[in-house]
């Protein structure tokens, strides 16, 4: 399935969540998802553009190499390689026993495909907000499982812009014109322009 685009590179908008809802298996085994996706990474290769782990669900947005469309066997691959580190849920039906699964994930993943930069922008913000939203924290530069820190550009130092003199001296001259009319300003304002 071939998905040319017109606006620029693949990219994608994810949501995966564990099977049980506030379970925080994710943060308690954050070496290991990051390993996971370290193998994932070097086996099939894409951009993570931003990210954010909480407990129990991970918001992200990939950009994929060009021509490659193989978002589902990557998410697959780490899904997997994150579970095989990890003993059987407790929780799991017969059916998920039958084919051999762990019930740790949801089967199904949230997927979007990002239709131009501005909607990039919307949903880097939504994946680096999404802390501040499940009351987590109070700002998204406090969350250390997301990539808001390493995306948020450095504070450069502040430019000053030389101006000139003549500039300057036409607006601290008595003469110049006030915004508002002398004869309009009465009381304390008027001892302001005195």
């Amino acid at each position: 399935m071939k998905r040319n685009s017109s606006h620029g590179p693949d990219r994608y908008f994810f949501t995966l969540r564990l099977a049980r809802r506030g379970d925080d298996a994710l943060l308690r085994h954050i070496s290991i998802l990051r390993q996971s996706m370290r193998e994932t990474l070097a086996r099939k290769p894409f951009q993570i553009n931003a990210i954010t782990v909480l407990p129990d669900v991970i918001h992200t947005v990939w950009t994929l190499p060009k021509d490659d469309h193989d978002y589902p066997n990557r998410i697959g691959m780490w899904k997997a390689r994150f579970s095989k580190h990890l003993p059987p849920a407790p929780h799991r039906s017969l059916q998920q026993i039958k084919r051999g699964e762990k019930g740790i994930w949801q089967r199904r993943f949230w997927e979007h495909r990002i239709r131009d930069q501005a909607d990039f922008r919307r949903h880097c913000d939504l994946v680096h907000l999404s802390p501040m939203h499940a009351g987590l924290c109070d700002r998204p530069e406090d969350w250390p499982f997301s990539s808001y820190n390493r995306n948020r550009p450095r504070q450069a130092a502040p430019k000053f812009e030389v101006v000139d003199q003549r500039e300057a001296d036409d607006v601290l001259e008595d003469n110049a014109t006030p915004l508002v009319p002398m004869d309009l300003l009465t009381g304390p304002l008027a001892r302001l322009h005195s």
